[in-house]
């Protein structure tokens, strides 16, 4: 019997919501903008994918392996503000009441426990994973058996294999190699630099992989000073492309941790 699995990202939602609805607060100045659209955008795609099973992950406060790995991780972002952060611990308990498992571990981002979800849904048969996400860093996991729901601002869209190819012409596991070569900004991960989204997009999708690029460095179509910042390889550093995929790969990690799913 076929089955399928809703995995929000609690955090990624709460956030859309929080600038997605105006201000609103309770009698006594308590605000709720973020809970109102938060339980709005969930309650819709409740509705729309009707799950046999359903869980939201949270991020924690504690710093994850990616910080240990690499001290600038994040270092970028600004704290949260205060009318959103008092929002965080009442999503949760919203959540509970909708009858999602809250799910958090720690060392671990919420994208870990979704990519953890994907996973487990690839090694079960006929089983099919819906991520409602407003990140796009959930991309990489799509397959023939996981989709994102895509919160963005205008509306919630669904990626799937298709989709992907049709916005960047590569397969969603080639999303990584993508951002290994033009790196991350939101999270203060370099890229190599003078390589930007459509030059990287261009050298995956004809030479399939980081690796594949570096063996066709001399052919490759790039400027002489883009060559030369590529071929500056430093064996583990962050400049290196391939330390930067463990700190951008979001399914690929192998963790003692059971997912419990609780019906909805």
């Amino acid at each position: 019997m076929s089955k399928t699995i809703l995995a929000i990202d609690g955090n990624s939602i709460l956030n859309r919501a929080f600038y997605g609805v105006k201000p609103l607060t309770t009698s006594d100045g308590r605000p709720t903008n973020a809970l109102f659209g938060f339980i709005n955008i969930i309650l819709k795609q409740l509705d729309a994918v009707k799950p046999d099973a359903a869980c939201i992950a949270f991020d924690l406060k504690e710093p994850t392996f990616r910080h240990k790995q690499y001290d600038g991780y994040k270092a970028n972002r600004k704290g949260m503000p205060d009318e959103l952060f008092a929002q965080l611990e009442p999503s949760k308990l919203i959540a509970k009441h909708l009858g999602l498992h809250v799910l958090s571990l720690a060392g671990y981002e919420a994208d870990d426990i979704l990519g953890t979800c994907a996973r487990y849904t690839e090694g079960e048969p006929d089983c099919t994973c819906f991520i409602l996400t407003g990140d796009r860093d959930s991309f990489q996991l799509i397959s023939d058996k996981t989709s994102v729901l895509y919160a963005s601002n205008i509306d919630t869209i669904l990626f799937d294999p298709a989709k992907i190819y049709e916005k960047y012409g590569v397969e969603p596991k080639l999303l990584l190699e993508v951002k290994a070569l033009m790196g991350d900004s939101s999270d203060n991960i370099p890229g190599v630099a003078g390589i930007g989204e459509k030059t990287a997009l261009s050298l995956i999708k004809e030479y399939k992989s980081v690796d594949g690029v570096y063996s066709a460095l001399s052919d490759a179509p790039l400027t002489v000073g883009s060559k030369k910042q590529l071929a500056k390889r430093k064996r583990f550093s962050i400049s290196e492309p391939n330390a930067r995929q463990n700190l951008l790969r979001g399914s690929a990690f192998n963790f003692a941790f059971r997912i419990v799913l609780c019906r909805v």
